[in-house]
């Protein structure tokens, strides 16, 4: 650890479930984030299982999509359509011995599948916000507090989510957390004559292309004087959400790990800069920000 820190400064680091390869680029990053303070920095992170928990009391909490269909709307053989899809897909997602090739031809597959069951769907938008009460999941604790610390400080957080923007929205601001600071790119849902007319995107979002590449062009030119950013995932395919933009020079990559921890912890330590084991929180985030925020 670098001379010029005391190890109460980087506290929360030491954590049992805090894991991290390189501790001195770890710091390093902090510091200059730290230095440069709130108007040099951004925030993208992903939102299924990174905004939101991964799990409550051991049970794994619904992606986007999941809730989404909860709906009254959608009928029993769709649901059991795009349960055979996440069977399907959803161990390929997490299978990380797989060629990155063959994932992301899964990826692509199981998004265009899934706008293929929904066409023709008749559907009235008004359920989403119903549907997001009663079966909708939990942020991380201390999100609120987070985001508000953020939109404070005039930080921008950008939301890349490969789930369904349509009810991500809905879920952020349930909780109070879709604030001015925010922006969400996902997968939004498109209408034609009261039904369901498949993504408004031409390109759809998964979790392997969540890059500039599908950013609103005015937006990203809004972020050009950030340099630093805090970027938050779950999949190691989230990592890549801040690659290729302008004018970024040091990006401190956290991961939330939970599913086949074990297992998967060597890639996520090739991955990120700091993996954080079955932490439902934002604590560590909010630590690393509090003396600038």
């Amino acid at each position: 650890m670098p001379s010029d820190n005391t190890f109460e400064d980087f506290s929360i680091l030491s954590g049992d479930n805090v894991k991290i390869r390189d501790i001195d680029n770890v710091i390093n990053k902090i510091k200059k984030i730290r230095n440069d303070g709130p108007n040099k920095l951004q925030i993208v992170t992903d939102f299924d299982r990174t905004i939101t928990k991964q799990h409550v009391n051991g049970k794994e909490v619904l992606s986007s999509f999941g809730i989404f269909f909860r709906s009254t709307q959608i009928s029993s053989e769709l649901k059991k359509e795009e349960q055979r899809l996440f069977k399907k897909y959803r161990p390929i997602e997490l299978d990380h011995d797989l060629d990155l090739d063959k994932k992301i031809t899964a990826m692509e597959s199981w998004m265009r599948e899934t706008e293929d069951i929904l066409k023709g769907i008749d559907f009235d938008s008004y359920e989403i916000d119903q549907v997001v009460q009663v079966h909708g999941t939990d942020v991380r604790d201390r999100t609120k507090e987070l985001i508000d610390r953020l939109n404070k400080a005039a930080v921008p957080v950008l939301v890349f989510s490969a789930g369904l923007g349509d009810v991500v929205e809905a879920i952020l601001k349930f909780h109070d957390v879709l604030l001015s600071n925010v922006k969400v790119i996902s997968n939004f849902l498109s209408y034609k004559d009261g039904k369901l007319n498949g993504f408004k995107n031409d390109k759809l979002i998964h979790v392997f292309n969540k890059n500039e590449e599908v950013i609103d062009k005015d937006y990203y030119n809004t972020l050009k004087s950030r340099s630093n950013c805090i970027l938050m995932g779950d999949m190691t395919g989230d990592a890549t959400m801040a690659d290729g933009a302008d004018g970024i020079d040091t990006v401190l990559k956290i991961g939330f790990l939970y599913e086949n921890a074990e297992s998967a912890l060597p890639s996520y330590l090739d991955t990120f800069d700091i993996v954080l084991i079955d932490d439902q929180s934002m604590d560590v985030i909010i630590d690393i920000l509090r003396p600038i925020m």
